[in-house]
């Protein structure tokens, strides 16, 4: 089939296999023009098919040399349909760590069942023995309690009272004003048990009952907090309120491992493209003039970049891991320098549709949204005929 791109909002229906194989060929790349990272033998990625979650994955196998396990959802295609772009992702990077002769395996499942939390376990106890590094990377809107059966749906809402600024629409530059109503304390209560750290909980308390956490094992999941401009949205949000349940997760997490000489942690990344972020009003505005400002600063990260920094600069840095007062390790710091940020404030108001063009960098956000599903890729025909359907190597 020809394979175009299309879209509904802020979601891509339609991924290019060729297209996302690209894109994680040149996260590889990456990796392999940087230092080598002194990092885990045995890693295990929770959400690990698309941004910080395949870019963790990357920077381990290719980086450090490590055995990865990744737990993604399941995507079929047919004649007709294409896979999801993380089922492409994933089969991309099987296919390049078994052509690297490192050892790598797909689970995959829903990550919020205990069935795919065991099958998880078996395959690290016959595999790999142990892991010592677990990265919890998942982003959904939507959770089933294995317990209970109770769905949970987050939302994206201010909390207290109503939210006004402008927004974007990415896809023709439009800028208009937005105003978000405030979340009920059911859907606050609800986005944290998608959002929260319940299901890290679940996952560290699954592997090390089973004996497949090393001692020595540290676990980091991902999370945001950018500038005041966005907080009302974000970090005031339901989101932001979901993100403290993660922190007070990892610090619970950390003082059960660390008798062991384990650790967790929660990372602070920087504002992505991402479908999350392109979901949030506001946000996509805000993420295309810092584009255009870091770019033009020369700090300018993607998730591979930030992936490696993680790694390199961080987790596995000679002298112990740096963190913040509040035991977060952060790599949004480039995001939050006070140059860039004054720039920010500054540019803000002159932004309307008439001026996105020259203030933002509307265009690389919009190309970086596309090439999340392999569209928008240099070197890819998009006029010819592809087969949707890909295996994935190594898949359990």
């Amino acid at each position: 089939m020809i394979i175009k791109p299309r879209t509904r909002g802020f979601i891509c229906t339609t991924a290019h296999p060729a297209g996302c194989a690209r894109q994680v060929q040149k996260q590889i790349g990456y990796i392999r023009t940087r230092p080598a990272i002194k990092g885990p033998r045995n890693v295990l990625v929770i959400g690990a098919s698309t941004g910080y979650g395949l870019a963790s994955r990357i920077a381990a196998a290719f980086g450090a040399g490590a055995a990865t396990v990744g737990v993604y959802r399941p995507s079929t295609a047919t004649e007709t349909r294409t896979a999801s772009a993380g089922w492409y992702n994933s089969a991309a990077f099987e296919q390049a760590a078994l052509e690297a002769g490192l050892r790598s395996y797909s689970v995959c499942g829903d990550a919020f069942t205990r069935e795919t939390k065991e099958r998880t376990v078996e395959l690290i106890r016959r595999e790999l023995g142990q892991v010592d590094l677990v990265i919890y990377s998942v982003a959904t809107g939507r959770r089933t309690d294995p317990e209970t059966g109770q769905v949970y749906n987050s939302v994206l809402k201010p909390i207290g009272g109503p939210y006004t600024n402008k927004t974007v629409n990415f896809h023709n530059g439009e800028v208009s004003q937005v105003t978000v109503d405030p979340a009920s304390e059911p859907e606050i209560e609800d986005t944290v048990h998608v959002m929260g750290g319940e299901d890290w909980q679940l996952w560290i308390d699954s592997l090390k009952a089973a004996g497949v956490l090393a001692d020595h094992a540290v676990t980091v999941a991902f999370s945001y907090i950018g500038p005041e401009l966005t907080q009302e949205i974000y970090r005031k949000g339901t989101i932001g309120r979901a993100k403290d349940h993660l922190e007070a997760t990892a610090r619970l997490l950390d003082s059960q491992l660390a008798p062991g000489g384990g650790r967790a942690y929660v990372a602070v990344s920087k504002g992505l493209v991402t479908q999350s972020s392109s979901a949030l009003p506001v946000v996509p505005l805000y993420i295309s003039l810092l584009y255009k400002i870091m770019k033009e600063q020369g700090t300018h990260e993607g998730c591979i970049e930030q992936a490696y920094r993680l790694f390199n600069e961080r987790l596995y840095a000679a002298g112990g891991i740096p963190v913040d007062g509040a035991g977060r390790i952060r790599i949004d710091d480039w995001e939050l320098e006070p140059s860039v940020q004054a720039e920010v404030d500054r540019l803000w108001p002159h932004l309307t549709t008439e001026t996105m063009d020259e203030l933002s960098d509307l265009r690389g956000y919009r190309e970086e949204f596309f090439q999340l599903f392999g569209f928008e890729t240099a070197g890819i025909d998009y006029e010819a005929d592809t087969d949707p359907v890909v295996i994935v190597p190594n898949q359990f």
